[in-house]
């Protein structure tokens, strides 16, 4: 069984990862969809970048690696945290503003971290955590840990020049890391081709990383992939860049509502019909004889009422002490 390219059954891949990939991508689309109705119920304050339709890519990424290794996010970035094995109970108190939320309410949805799961954090700033990477993969070259770093940011970043400044350093230093590109086609408004010239991926390549560009929407893909450079980067082999290509089917956050005026409906239908990444794995794991449609019914049954729980313990958690406001803060 070989699971290059999704092609075929997996064996490479345990029948319980596969069955866990799907049970996580649910559980990421599910969770997005609730904070969506928190915003929308005026219940959520400032905004929230969902990560609908580019769940294969931190499920992929993120079950490849152990639990001791690093991760570091995006303004989209609740998947790479519920992925990296984040309670949603304490993410949902987090983009409420509740204590029990994992940076006590004070970070929300753009600055979500959780140390204890080895992520590093959530960042506003395009491009903005590739220096945390790429230092935590120092640390751990320094310290001989063995631990990889995965760096997630979109394609908007490539036009950041921190992210080459980091890149050549790791290539230098040959550090464990892997600096992923979530390429979901659009920087914020402005289609990517108009902003970004040349190859993405030319321009890792150029530094002497090893490159490769993989299908977003295809978890066993992203999954083999990640596996591959992941286990590269741990050898000491240095660092890798991965392209992925994937669409996000909301806006750019959760008050883009009306598009039309800078991505086609007719494309994000033929994205969301098509190229669905859970669609599609449900749809391969039936074909396989891995599970039925029923077993598929039962887990996102069963998701669902996790994230209604978990909903719900946010909203009822209580708001910090107004005289603790001043803890945990540098400036």
């Amino acid at each position: 069984m070989s699971a290059a390219k999704g092609k075929g059954p997996a064996s490479a891949i345990s029948t319980d990862q596969l069955l866990r990939f799907y049970r996580q991508m649910v559980a990421i689309r599910l969770f997005e969809e609730r904070v969506n109705d928190l915003y929308t119920r005026a219940l959520m304050p400032g905004l929230a970048h969902l990560y609908i339709g580019e769940e294969a890519i931190a499920v992929g990424m993120c079950e490849a690696l152990r639990k001791d290794d690093y991760v570091t996010s995006t303004h989209r970035g609740h998947g790479h945290c519920l992925a990296k094995g984040a309670s949603p109970d304490l993410m949902f108190a987090e983009l409420l503003g509740k204590e029990a939320g994992y940076c006590k309410g004070k970070g929300g949805s753009m600055h979500i971290a959780d140390p204890g799961t080895g992520n590093l954090g959530a960042n506003a700033i395009v491009g903005g955590s590739a220096g945390i990477a790429t230092g935590a993969a120092f640390a751990s070259k320094y310290l001989k840990t063995g631990q990889v770093a995965v760096c997630f940011f979109g394609e908007g970043a490539l036009g950041q020049g921190l992210l080459y400044e980091e890149m050549n350093l790791a290539q230098l230093w040959k550090l464990p890391v892997v600096f992923v590109c979530e390429n979901n086609g659009y920087n914020e408004y402005t289609h990517f081709s108009e902003s970004t010239a040349g190859g993405v991926t030319a321009r890792a390549a150029a530094f002497g990383i090893a490159t490769e560009t993989g299908d977003g929407q295809n978890v066993r893909e992203v999954y083999t992939l990640a596996t591959s450079y992941i286990e590269r980067a741990r050898r000491g082999e240095g660092p890798a860049f991965l392209e992925f290509k994937t669409y996000r089917y909301h806006g750019h956050h959760v008050g883009d509502i009306a598009r039309a005026y800078y991505r086609p409906k007719a494309e994000e239908q033929e994205w969301v019909t098509t190229r669905d990444p859970i669609t599609l794995h449900g749809v391969w794991l039936v074909a396989q004889g891995v599970i039925d449609q029923a077993g598929l019914d039962r887990i996102q049954s069963e998701v669902a009422a996790e994230m209604d729980a978990a909903m719900e313990f946010g909203i009822k958690a209580p708001y910090p002490d107004p005289a603790r406001v001043g803890e945990d803060v540098y400036a």
